[in-house]
């Protein structure tokens, strides 16, 4: 009887083993749509034999875990390449929207420079006339709110930005403080033996939407992670996770502190590096040509104006065309406008007559002078359009690049640690096919002891 109830223990170790692993792959069908899912196998371990004298007699099979299907190296590229995409994503959007202000529409920046220097080149064939002096005021206005426009929608975008940095910090510290909580669900089950299959799913995504937020570096720690952004600063540690915060600086614009220390500057990756990269790199260097431009044609215009005579026969020295621009030319853009309001006073003659044209001619000259860093005024702008377009245009690229190559690391991974349903449907099959035999067999025996019991009692 001894010998049958070990045999029922063997038999019932099969049953309840291939339960488990039936249950084990019922889950993964039903979550093969379920994002961010991986999927888990049956660990099935030989349970320990016993001897009895010279033999060693098997005691079955034993459950031993539900394990997940990980590949650590392609979640720990995934991540770092959806670093990268989310960085030029957003840079590249960035850029796209900066582009919008150096289209071609009549009233940018590089048509109101022509049409300024055109009035001035009609004023020069009749410097009497007051409709084509007052159409040169019109034009200098009009150049002069082109910049301004320009200028503004520039520093709008910069604000947006800074809000937008403000908006990920706050998505970051939820997350990191999710992770943390996870770090502890996870290192409670597995310190008690369970599986924590659907925590560490949970915990892997939220580390791949921290990662498209920020750099981050992830460090393995005993049942638990720890993740820093790629320069160290700490995120989490444990079931310890460290906020980030902001401080606005001279300028109004807010930067980004861990532990009391400023990384901005550190922040190279993800949609925070690509945001901070727009607002701290792009832009500012967009508005320093522009005031570079600005001032140039500013400073030069007036340099002749006040050197010619107006209508009256006056030297026009107290009467420059433009204000004068902020020293070092910094919000020389925002702040261009036009001196004078009065047509006659605008400097065309060069010796006082007022049929004198030769100060109109020289100030017609300057379009095509190396007046801004070595270039006339309408190439240095063509410049600025250019380097723009291959500004956003190359960011555009590396984005293209970067999702391609993400997609392809995560189809590696969906091979490796996605739900096949022809794979779990022989799965099934087969841990059908056990669970039957081994049913089968304490069919069998419950029959044998049954037999067995009723010749002692009619023996007996």
């Amino acid at each position: 009887m001894s010998s049958l109830n070990a045999s029922l223990a063997t038999a019932l170790s099969g049953l309840m083993a291939d339960q488990g692993a039936m249950e084990t792959t019922t889950n993964n069908v039903a979550n093969v749509n379920t994002p961010g899912y991986t999927r888990e196998v049956p660990v099935l371990v030989t349970s320990d034999p016993v001897e009895l004298g010279n033999l060693t007699f098997g005691t079955g099979v034993t459950l031993q875990s539900v394990e997940s299907i990980r590949d650590p190296l392609l979640e720990s590229q995934i991540q770092q390449q959806t670093q990268t995409e989310n960085q030029y994503n957003t840079l590249a959007s960035a850029l796209q929207q900066t582009q919008l202000n150096f289209t071609t529409t009549g009233s940018d920046i590089g048509s109101e420079i022509t049409n300024f220097f055109n009035s001035i080149n009609q004023l020069s064939t009749d410097p009497t006339d007051l409709s084509v002096r007052q159409g040169v005021l019109t034009a200098a206005d009009n150049l002069a709110t082109s910049f301004n426009t320009t200028a503004n929608n520039l520093t709008q975008q910069q604000q947006t930005l800074d809000l937008s940095v403000v908006q990920t910090v706050g998505q970051i510290n939820q997350l990191t403080s999710q992770i943390a909580q996870l770090n502890a669900q996870i290192s409670g089950l597995q310190n008690a033996g369970q599986s924590a299959g659907s925590f560490v799913d949970q915990r892997q995504q939220a580390i791949d939407q921290l990662s498209s937020l920020v750099d981050v570096s992830v460090i393995p720690t005993n049942n638990t992670l720890t993740l820093t952004t790629s320069s160290g600063a700490p995120l989490v540690s444990g079931n310890q996770s460290f906020q980030l915060t902001t401080q606005t600086n001279s300028a109004g614009l807010h930067e980004v502190y861990s532990e009391g220390n400023n990384i901005t500057t550190q922040i190279t990756s993800g949609q925070l590096g690509g945001t901070i990269e727009a607002r701290d790199q792009e832009i500012p260097a967009i508005e320093n040509q522009l005031d570079t431009l600005a001032a140039g044609i500013a400073n030069s215009v007036n340099a002749v104006q006040t050197t010619g005579y107006d209508l009256n026969g006056n030297l026009a020295t107290n009467e420059p065309l433009f204000n004068p621009p902020p020293a070092g030319t910094t919000g020389a853009a925002a702040s261009l406008s036009v001196a004078i309001t009065n047509p006659s006073l605008i400097a065309a003659s060069s010796d006082g007559t007022s049929g004198s044209n030769g100060n109109a001619q020289a100030m017609y000259a300057l379009s095509s002078q190396a007046i801004i860093d070595g270039q006339d005024p309408t190439d240095y702008y063509s410049g600025v359009v250019s380097n723009v377009g291959n500004a956003a245009a190359n960011a555009a690229a590396e984005q293209t690049a970067s999702s391609q190559i993400l997609q392809q690391l995560n189809d590696q991974l969906s091979s490796v640690s996605g739900v096949s349903l022809d794979e779990e449907a022989a799965n099934m099959v087969q841990y059908q096919n056990a669970y039957q035999a081994s049913a089968q067999v304490i069919t069998t025996i419950n029959d044998m002891m049954y037999a067995a019991i009723q010749m002692t009692t009619l023996t007996g």
